[in-house]
């Protein structure tokens, strides 16, 4: 039987990503749609092995459709045992989405983390982070060296924007695991099948040229694919070539309060006279002792050298106590950005099957991404953050009832330019080969056999160059949450008089390394999917370094000495409202490249990310049954099995001992059962009812074990330090659900499931001497050395050191998930709806429980998606519209403000996607129209209240006109 099916594969047809299912030692698990049976598949006898009805689907003619493609994900979800979504190309090059995070995004349970630009960058699933989830493309591992543009990628996240759409057939979420999927996922795994020969035999070749045109960045982006394929006569082998470039251009418009929140005035005792408002701490405004002598106080008013006491303070700020002017909010660096630059990528993907003889099949992918990424971002800021008692000096302050300034005059004020231009290279490529053989005289034994291998390199380069204005008075409002601020001063002049006093240069340079290896054996006892015994093997390492180099100061001491203040307009131009630096002419000028190319090893990278590395050794086995049996006449599948995984951990860091700075490594290793039940019955015809029970585990976050420590501020009372012995975290899941299936594309679902989270960690906190943290007092700043000679000297000076601990409690996630796919034929042929919705919410209990529930961050509780789809003549449309409801981003008492932290905001985007097929003409080209964020949709977050904006971008909106066809 099965050498018959084996020659039915090579019947034409679009297989999509179903022999995709065939391309790895997980072929058992990816679940493709069952279709109607031919000639001879109906000599083959029926089946719902995946492997086999992929191989039925080959031998039907398919028109490319985005109805097709629901329906192929109808059926798989009918079809699963577990818990599983699918999303299916039309085609070969036609994937229904422009990125695979905004397609996973139409899951439902899917949170999407979307980059500042807009673009989707990662998912997240069921309440979990995205690095919860494990991603694999054909089975084996996925691990990206690059990240976002406002984004450290510390854990285990992957950058989905690599990977063209083009190169996919299908992308599967298995949110309930079996036996045979590689563990690491405690969420969930996704799995990515790229396209091969044999989808559709013969020789063919697919094009796609489009153009892009983004409404803030005016320019236009062309990118463009070709897919070749080829398979011989004989239908013993097959070749897949395509190439994908994108010259993208990302734009951006935004205003940040400087990633420093919201502050108060840090008010000494003779400014508060005994009513100082909230508790001082280390990151306040700081209103100066006495009036400074310089133009912009004498252009307030104001008399040089008068005390600055509590009684100056209510005679300028009328109506306000000192305990209010004390709490008065204002942001930490209130800024306009704007954000230019190019994100070009080139892809390659290469495969080949060979099929030597009915129970043999051989098989190499080969997938290569190269990206190219520029970002010249730019900010003025106005200096509220001054703790050195020569800050803003408030006139006529008003605040509201929370304690936000609404309006007022700042003298004494002063601006810097921020200019940081980033050029970033990465590559990705991997490698999959693989073999399946099926032996006995029924074929009733399969034996897979499949390797991987990937490698991903960045490097960053991001300068900043800040100079600072002359001192100025400032009218400040904020009426919406985000301030406006107004000088006399033209800040777009770059003979304004800027100055390098309170100015400064930075080299920052960063290097990511990220290596994979898989190796799998996987042997089938049972020639029937239904009913087997499956027992396998499973080797991976992960390795992963980070590393920063600074060379500030080595080049800030030239730079000093080549451009002085007086030299500072020729190398300063206009930019989009301020000042921006004339960057060709500057780093000529001050040997930038040397001093890039020569910069020492530091301690983090210019986006915070800590210098280290760790290594993973993975060993896993498994056993795993499948059987189907009538139960009162209805089938009932299930899938139950055990895997068995050990993980040896390699983690390293630099550190400084003895005055030393050397890389420190620690070791640890831990080994988990992790046993999964899944089952299916069919209590009626078009009725699925199921259940599964399991334990997943996923491994600690790696930035989180460091052995790095690091300052948190300006001084060095606060520090973070890595924690090596962290535990995995496992969950104990359970999830119950069910489908009634309407017809076509058609079906209704409902699904509840639950999480309990164990090891989950939150951030304690230690207190230590410098000398038992190991850093040397040489090591210090001026600034650190002054704090601590104030508060004991170094001995006895003490350090709150904050680290990640497995919490003595358990999460709980709870949710459900509810999803509506419908034909809509009887109103308007071709009509149709597409909709989910998930609701979740998070308990926590046990000893650590309230440690736990405060750093639960990032989890938006309320989620749902809908697409209005029409389909006839040629022409199809879609309207689609995404929400998300704001979620919590860190803990309260942000900035020692007992309401503060911050969240993001409710966010919905409404997305467009149409096209018309030119079918008389050859290669019947398909015209496309996609236009991205419709509604031109800002990202926004804050800080403590809706009045108090932390970030808000503008991506703007993206309209992409293109043509696509196949010979």
């Amino acid at each position: 039987m099965q050498k018959h099916i084996a020659r039915t594969v090579l019947s034409q047809a679009l297989g999509l990503a179903l022999l995709g299912a065939m391309s790895g030692a997980y072929a058992q698990d990816a679940t493709v749609p069952a279709q109607p049976a031919t000639q001879a598949q109906d000599a083959a006898g029926s089946s719902t092995d995946p492997q086999k009805t992929a191989k039925q689907l080959a031998t039907v003619n398919v028109s490319g459709s985005y109805r097709n493609s629901l329906q192929f994900s109808t059926e798989a979800k009918r079809d699963a045992t577990g818990f599983t979504d699918s999303i299916f190309s039309e085609d070969i090059g036609k994937f229904p989405d422009t990125n695979i995070a905004e397609s996973l995004n139409r899951i439902p349970g899917i949170q999407l983390n979307r980059d500042v630009n807009g673009e989707g960058l990662s998912i997240a699933v069921r309440g979990l982070g995205s690095s919860f989830t494990r991603t694999t493309i054909n089975g084996n591992s996925v691990a990206t060296a690059s990240i976002g543009l406002d984004a450290t990628n510390q854990n285990r996240e992957v950058d989905l924007n690599l990977f063209p759409t083009e190169f996919f057939t299908q992308l599967t979420v298995y949110k309930t695991p079996k036996a045979s999927l590689p563990e690491g996922g405690v969420a969930g795994v996704v799995d990515m099948r790229n396209a091969h020969a044999f989808d559709n035999p013969g020789t063919h070749l697919t094009y796609s040229l489009q153009a892009a045109d983004n409404s803030i960045a005016d320019k236009i982006a062309p990118q463009g694919s070709v897919i070749g394929s080829w398979t011989n006569d004989a239908g013993t082998f097959g070749v897949l070539v395509g190439v994908s470039s994108v010259r993208g251009k990302m734009a951006v418009d935004s205003w940040e309060d400087g990633n420093g929140g919201w502050i108060d005035p840090g008010l000494t005792d003779v400014q508060c006279g005994g009513d100082c408002g909230r508790s001082p701490s280390s990151n306040r405004w700081r209103i100066p002792d006495v009036v400074p002598d310089n133009s912009s106080t004498i252009a307030a008013g104001l008399t040089p050298g008068d005390t600055i006491d509590a009684a100056w303070l209510q005679a300028h700020n009328s109506g306000l106590s000192t305990g209010q002017i004390g709490d008065a909010l204002v942001p930490y660096l209130p800024r306009p950005v704007s954000m230019r630059g190019n994100r070009d990528r080139d892809a390659l993907l290469g495969s080949v099957e060979f099929r030597p003889s009915e129970s043999a099949h051989f098989w190499v992918d080969y997938l290569y991404s190269k990206a190219k990424r520029t970002n010249k971002r730019i900010d003025m800021n106005l200096v509220a953050r001054n703790n050195n008692a020569n800050g803003m000096i408030p006139i006529d302050m008003q605040v509201d009832d929370d304690g936000v300034v609404t309006n007022a005059t700042f003298s004494n004020a002063q601006f810097f330019l921020e200019a940081r231009p980033y050029n970033e290279n990465v590559d990705y490529w991997q490698v999959d080969p693989g073999a399946t053989f099926w032996f006995g005289d029924n074929d009733d034994i399969k034996l897979d056999v499949q390797g991987g291998t990937s490698r991903s390199w960045m490097r960053r380069d991001s300068p900043t160059i800040l100079v600072a204005s002359p001192f100025t008075n400032v009218t400040y409002t904020n009426s919406n949450g985000m301030p406006v601020v107004t000088s006399d001063l033209d800040l777009n002049d770059p003979n304004l008089g800027w100055s390098w006093t309170g100015g400064r240069v930075n080299v920052q340079n960063e290097h990511r390394l990220t290596k994979t290896k898989n190796a799998r054996v996987d042997l089938q006892l049972g020639g029937d999917d239904k009913n087997n015994v499956k027992v396998g093997i499973a080797w991976d390492s992960n390795y992963r370094k980070i590393q920063g180099f600074d060379n500030s100061a080595a080049w800030q001491s030239y730079v000093f000495s080549q451009i002085p203040d007086a030299s500072l307009p020729q190398y300063l131009k206009p930019g989009p409202g301020f000042i921006t630096a004339d960057f060709g002419p500057f780093m000529d000028a001050t040997d930038y490249a040397q001093y890039r190319d020569s910069a020492p090893e530091g301690g983090i990278t210019n986006n915070t990310a800590q210098t280290g590395s760790f290594n993973e050794i993975n060993r896993a086995a498994y056993v795993e049954f499948n059987e189907a049996s009538d139960v009162w006449d209805r089938e009932l599948r299930i899938n139950a099995g055990v895997r068995y995984a050990t993980t040896d951990q390699n983690i390293s860091g630099p550190v400084t001992l003895g005055g030393v700075r050397q890389w420190q490594t620690f070791d640890s290793s831990y080994s988990e059962w992790l046993p999964s039940l899944s089952a299916a019955w069919d209590v009626a015809p078009n009725v699925v009812v199921r259940m599964s029970g399991s334990k997943t585990m996923t491994r600690p976050n790696p930035s989180a074990m460091l052995p790095a420590t690091s300052f948190t501020g300006i001084g060095a009372d606060r520090a973070k330090q890595g924690n090596p012995n962290l535990s995995p975290y496992t969950s104990t899941n359970f999830d119950l659900g069910g489908e009634w299936y309407t017809g076509g594309e058609g079906y209704v679902g409902l699904t509840f499931f639950n999480k309990r989270v164990e090891g989950y960690t939150y951030t304690g906190e230690n207190h230590l001497t410098l000398a038992q943290l190991g850093v040397p007092y040489s090591s210090l700043d001026a600034t650190q050395q002054a704090q601590v000679d104030a508060n004991g000297g170094y001995d006895n000076f003490v350090v709150n050191v904050s680290q990640q601990v497995n919490a003595n409690a358990a999460l709980n996630v709870r949710g459900w998930e509810a999803t509506w796919v419908q034909p809509l034929d009887f109103a308007l042929k071709g009509l149709g709806i597409m909709a989910n919705y998930t609701k979740l919410k998070l308990t926590t209990e046990g000893h650590d429980a309230s440690a736990l529930a405060g750093n639960i961050y990032g989890v938006s509780p309320k989620m749902w998606n809908s697409t209005l789809y029409w389909e006839n003549y040629g022409a199809s449309v879609r309207l689609s519209y995404n929400w998300q409801q704001g979620a919590k981003g860190s803990a309260t008492n942000a900035n020692s403000i007992p309401f503060a932290y911050y969240y993001g905001a409710d966010r919905g985007q409404l997305d467009l996607s149409a096209s018309y097929t030119l079918a008389s003409l050859p290669s019947q080209p398909q015209i496309t129209l996609n236009v991205q964020n419709l509604t031109d949709k800002a990202i926004t977050s804050y800080f403590g209240l809706n009045s108090m904006v932390d970030k808000y971008y503008e991506p703007g909106r993206t309209i992409t006109l293109g043509i696509r066809g196949t010979f």
